[in-house]
């Protein structure tokens, strides 16, 4: 019975599996599927969006204002009003006074009040910065995916070489358990001593653990490619792309560094300090609005507004000029503070080009020798191979003893290792250099 759940169990589970479709991606389809699922693209996208709704909203205060407003009051107790008696009487003594109730029970009002901004500094500069603030909110939006893109590039080049490793294992530790059945063979007619069998297994266990590692890579490597493009977890991905074709397109050999992402954001900055610069200036202007109300009010001393009853009408209108004269210096002060931030901006624009011109010379720099140590990788790798190959051969006419064969072994497994390693140096020198020129993101 235990036995029959036990079959049934792997034989769902089994099918389970093959429902979960593999998705293959290239490393453009990584890119594109980032750029449309990551949470921190999407919620650049949103931040776009405010910006351009920032825009309607400051572009609003320059049209008419138009407000609406409704009053009602009941006095529970009537206002007092208390005058001199010789108001109403002549001859009153002196100091007498009279109180009376003043006003109606109730009371309501209704009004409809337009402004209209007709000349405001401020609001000028405004519209400039709203429009302005768009475009750069884009240029931070546009670092935010690029930081993402980056992420799936560098992760993906991770898989694409834990691929190729996982690869070069498999067919070793193939090649080697071929070699220790071959061997072992040869023991059972006693051509060969059990000190050379051990030797050979010892390989066959090596290649083994080296095979275990590369696959425990591969899957760490793939799951970290999902985090990066957005991508559940739990779904089942693969990359179609070799290391080979990863590195067929060069690394730009020059680039401007001006449109490194970096240094336009902190050209827009400066472009801010310039736009607050002028609103300081701007706002030791005179402003003038215009203003218009239309009132109806009523007053009862009962509560019958919606009777025909009168309403009495208000009408005004009028013009509102603001002449700022003397503020203590306050805004003398705001001002120099706006001029020394600009200052510091431009000097940070400054430092961050001669960074970026650093940064630029030392990543070639890095690309052309990493470039150099690949060749040089891949070449002794595909000479090790060759050895070990010889290797096999050779003791398998009796020309070389089982320690030989295990050097050889060790050599090949150590030459791939440094293979390996130089391709990921290599991969992060040319992501590097991409990202310093800004050709990270898709079309750029």
């Amino acid at each position: 019975m235990h036995k029959f759940i036990f079959t049934l169990t792997s034989i769902l589970i089994a099918a389970t599996s093959f429902t979960q479709e593999v998705k293959s991606f290239t490393i453009e389809d990584a890119k594109v599927y980032a750029l449309e699922n990551h949470l921190i693209v999407k919620n650049a996208n949103n931040d776009i969006e405010i910006a351009r709704k920032k825009i309607i909203e400051t572009r609003g205060l320059g049209f008419p204002q138009v407000n609406i407003n409704g009053n009602f009051n009941h006095f529970i107790n009537l206002p007092i009003t208390v005058l001199d008696a010789k108001f109403l009487n002549p001859m009153a003594a002196d100091g007498e006074t009279i109180s009376f109730e003043a006003g109606t029970k109730y009371n309501s009002s209704g009004s409809i009040e337009v402004g209209q901004i007709l000349f405001d500094g401020s609001y000028i500069v405004g519209l400039q910065v709203a429009s302005f603030f768009t475009e750069f909110q884009e240029t931070l939006s546009n670092q935010s995916k690029e930081d993402v893109v980056f992420s799936v590039i560098q992760t993906y080049g991770l898989v694409a070489i834990a691929k190729e490793n996982k690869s070069f294992m498999d067919s070793l530790v193939a090649t080697t358990t071929e070699l220790v059945k071959q061997q072992q063979h040869l023991l059972e007619l006693g051509l060969i001593l059990q000190e050379d069998m051990d030797q050979f297994s010892y390989s066959l266990i090596d290649a083994k653990n080296a095979q275990l590692n590369a696959s425990l890579q591969y899957e760490n490597t793939l799951n970290m490619l999902k985090l990066a493009m957005g991508y559940p977890i739990k779904g089942l991905i693969n990359v179609s792309n070799s290391t080979n074709e990863l590195m067929t397109k060069e690394a730009l050999k020059t680039g401007d560094i001006k449109s490194n992402i970096t240094f336009m954001i902190l050209e827009g900055q400066v472009k801010l300090s310039e736009l607050n610069v002028k609103n300081n200036k701007l706002s030791n202007l005179p402003s003038l609005n215009a203003f218009f109300s239309q009132a109806y009010n009523a007053f009862r001393g009962e509560f019958n507004f919606f009777t025909d009853e009168r309403w009495y009408p208000q009408t005004v209108w009028g013009l509102q000029l603001n002449i700022p004269v003397f503020s203590g210096l306050s805004r003398h002060a705001r001002t120099s503070q706006s001029k020394i931030k600009l200052l510091s901006d431009q000097n940070s624009l400054v430092l961050m080009e001669q960074n970026l011109q650093f940064q630029e010379i030392q990543s070639q720099n890095n690309y052309k020798a990493t470039l150099s140590k690949t060749a040089l990788q891949s070449q002794n790798m595909a000479l090790a191979k060759t050895i070990y190959s010889n290797a096999l051969i050779r003791v398998n006419i009796g020309k070389v003893n089982s320690i030989n064969v295990t050097q050889k072994h060790t050599q090949y497994m150590t030459a791939q290792a440094q293979y390996i390693g130089s391709l990921v140096e290599l991969f992060q020198a040319k992501l590097v250099l991409d990202k310093l020129y800004n050709n990270i993101l898709p079309n750029q």
